[in-house]
């Protein structure tokens, strides 16, 4: 009978371990890091499939907030005469236009990553944390493209006799923009997570972003509110990051401090629970989606 030893020492070793149960507060933030190279490669596919077969291309980025502001500025400045603060309604409108665009898209997309890539999430394993981020920075690029237009908008009334001009809070800038993505991406992984279950969710979730428009101060500014509703308004986390956002670039309206805090706090803990949520769902959505 012939013996075979067994060398104990010559024990493979793996880059990666996929385990079935992991703590609820583990985010795989290394792996996140690891895979940081495939955030860039679905950033890029994104962003050339979404203009690849259309005619203007990247101009639409420009189209879009250029009609919303026209028709804002005719239909709540001219025919509803609601006040803008001494900003020029084009200026007003815009301002508050593509910082709402920036949330609105990061919730919108983030909110349906599970339904839209089950296809690949059920074919190949990477880090699931990678499709929301990848929102994140294909969004960013498209406001960023707008904020120029906001930048030169800015100049042109400059010229034309107003006085806009940004103060020190327009240091604020970086933060704003980061919490904005954090809220989006907070709110939008714990929406969907629940609409893996719930698929009746969907149907809500468009409907209950434009009416978060309206409990915004993206057409009035929040001088501007009954002084019943204004509390509730502030309790929206955008409305002290809008209302800072304009105050910064155009010098008009009134920085709050209490409530920028609050949108600060807030930001991070819908964050923090839409991180929870995903990582939670992330294990068995395949099965149910």
């Amino acid at each position: 009978m012939n013996t075979h030893k067994v060398n104990v020492d010559s024990v493979e070793e793996w880059d990666m371990e996929i385990t079935p149960n992991n703590g609820l507060f583990n985010l795989h933030l290394k792996e996140v890091w690891a895979y940081r190279d495939l955030v860039w490669l679905f950033f890029r596919r994104d962003f050339v499939s979404f203009y690849k077969q259309t005619i203007f291309g990247p101009i639409w980025l420009f189209v879009q907030p250029i009609f919303t502001t026209i028709t804002f500025t005719i239909i709540f400045s001219r025919l509803a005469k609601i006040s803008t603060e001494d900003i020029p309604p084009p200026l007003f409108y815009l301002s508050g236009n593509i910082a709402w665009n920036y949330f609105s898209d990061c919730l919108g997309k983030t909110s349906s990553v599970f339904a839209t890539n089950a296809g690949i999430f059920g074919k190949v394993y990477f880090p699931r944390l990678i499709m929301p981020l990848t929102t994140i920075f294909s969004n960013l690029v498209r406001f960023l493209i707008q904020f120029i237009l906001f930048i030169c908008m800015i100049i042109f009334f400059n010229l034309k006799g107003f006085h806009i001009f940004p103060n020190l809070y327009v240091l604020l800038f970086p933060v704003i923009i980061l919490l904005m993505a954090i809220l989006g991406l907070g709110l939008g992984m714990i929406i969907s997570g629940l609409t893996t279950k719930y698929r009746d969710l969907n149907f809500l979730v468009g409907f209950g972003v434009n009416l978060l428009m309206y409990a915004t101060p993206i057409i009035y500014p929040l001088s501007a509110a009954p002084a019943k509703y204004r509390l509730y308004i502030t309790l929206n986390p955008l409305s002290g990051l809008i209302e800072t956002f304009r105050y910064g670039f155009t010098g008009k309206g009134i920085f709050s401090l209490n409530a920028f805090v609050y949108s600060v706090v807030a930001s991070l803990v819908f964050f923090f629970l839409g991180l929870v949520v995903f990582n939670k769902v992330e294990k068995t959505f395949i099965d149910t989606v």
